[in-house]
């Protein structure tokens, strides 16, 4: 009730686009939390004000630029300046440079580590998957079920859907924001969202047999919850389809509405993914205005407060792009903020230009220095890190260890559950 009537407080996004959390809107969001489920876990440097007092303070202004910053400072996400270390970084990059549209390209072909081998076989997964895809299209009369595998021609797509996982798209084709690094269409008014879309979803997907589904979106600021309502429905109905399915939620910064990433949250997924896609410094060059890196790591720790609850554990995950002129020190800041931001998994894949009307690529960075940032992540305590030239944020191999990860979680939880069940009937006997 009270985030509903901070929520009528700040009308939904018409005409100007709220860039982080409204003061009001984070204090009513901790008073819920700490009613559900104890103190949150973003501690606070200073008491929080109430949300009159703290609305009279700013005027009700929104949280951006350098004020985004205090918020995640007082909440123990501080920027680490880092100093250069005593190896040579596999030879990364030590100074930043400008990614520009129209740049120029790296020298010659592409090297051969982008080459895979072509998915094909009769009798594969991928295979059956193609058939179904296709058979469910043909019965809806030709309305497509869009999978991001197919729509962007991953070159992953082979060793996912034989792996057991796909990645659906969500919510149509066109998307409201316009970054410099993505080749979908753009519109400030797409078409309304298809209300049947979850539960074909969950028909399709219950029907494949896959073991790891990965929901995605474009950005729809035009949506008064930037479709996170549609995004929990089609969660809650595979969940209720398959129980055991495991679902991973690859999806925007919501514009920093913390009821959006709530509700999406406490749906039942299990992976709530948000890509911080580049470095601080670039942010501005490769994402579009309404994005930032400050409203990014927000996103991502609100949601690890708002899953964690009412015994559920919701894994937190993001994806860098190298190859756009960044820093082997920016790198690895940025890599500290997520921790501190308390990621879980992290990615990191090659950019790779979509058009020409796109950025151009700075550099091809080698396998040698994604394993390095690999090893870099896993010594800061993530809790898997994938890092390759076609690694991509939906990632068959990376799922698989996240749905082994998570069933070893389980299984531990319900040992020490068993346990102090346990226990407190050894202490009533005695």
């Amino acid at each position: 009730k009270s985030l509903s009537s901070a929520e009528s407080r700040h009308p939904p996004r018409s005409g100007r686009f709220r860039t982080l959390l409204p003061t009001p809107m984070l204090a009513l969001c901790q008073q819920a939390l700490a009613l559900r489920c104890g103190p949150p876990m973003l501690s606070t440097a200073r008491p929080t004000p109430e949300p009159a007092a703290a609305a009279a303070a700013d005027g009700g202004a929104v949280l951006q630029g350098e004020a985004a910053k205090q918020w995640l400072a007082e909440r123990g996400i501080v920027r680490h300046d880092m100093a250069p270390q005593d190896h040579d970084r596999a030879g990364y990059r030590s100074e930043p440079v400008r990614p520009k549209v129209g740049g120029d390209m790296p020298d010659g072909p592409r090297p051969g580590w982008f080459h895979v081998p072509a998915p094909g076989g009769s009798e594969t997964r991928y295979a059956e998957l193609k058939e179904s895809l296709e058979a469910r299209r043909a019965d809806a009369g030709g309305t497509k079920l869009a999978t991001v595998c197919e729509e962007a021609q991953c070159p992953n797509i082979g060793e996912c859907w034989n792996g057991g996982t796909a990645t659906i798209m969500l919510l149509g084709d066109t998307c409201t924001r316009g970054c410099k690094f993505c080749a979908v269409k753009t519109d400030a008014a797409p078409e309304p969202p298809d209300e049947t879309e979850p539960w074909n979803t969950a028909d399709a997907v219950a029907n494949w047999g896959v073991d790891y589904i990965v929901l995605t979106s474009v950005d729809r600021d035009d949506l008064p919850d930037g479709g996170a309502g549609h995004f929990a429905q089609t969660v809650g109905l595979l969940k209720f389809r398959r129980p055991e399915l495991r679902v991973e939620c690859l999806v925007s910064d919501f514009a920093g509405d913390a009821a959006a990433v709530r509700t999406l949250a406490r749906s039942g997924l299990d992976v709530f993914a948000h890509n911080v896609e580049t470095v601080e410094r670039l942010q501005p060059m490769v994402r579009d205005r309404r994005a930032s890196y400050a409203q990014s790591l927000a996103v991502l720790r609100t949601a690890k407060d708002f899953g964690n609850c009412d015994g559920r554990r919701v894994y937190t995950k993001t994806s860098i792009m190298l190859g756009l002129g960044e820093t082997a020190e920016e790198v690895l800041r940025t890599m500290r903020d997520l921790r501190e931001a308390d990621v879980d998994v992290l990615t990191f894949g090659q950019y790779l230009r979509p058009t020409e009307r796109h950025l151009a690529v700075v550099e091809y960075v080698t396998p040698e220095q994604f394993d390095y940032f690999r090893r870099e992540g896993e010594a800061m305590g993530f809790r898997y890190v994938a890092s390759g030239p076609l690694v991509r944020s939906s990632y068959k191999a990376g799922e698989l260890f996240l749905a082994a990860m998570m069933d070893e979680d389980d299984e531990r939880d319900a040992e020490q559950q068993q346990q102090q069940q346990q226990q407190q009937q050894q202490q009533q006997q005695q």
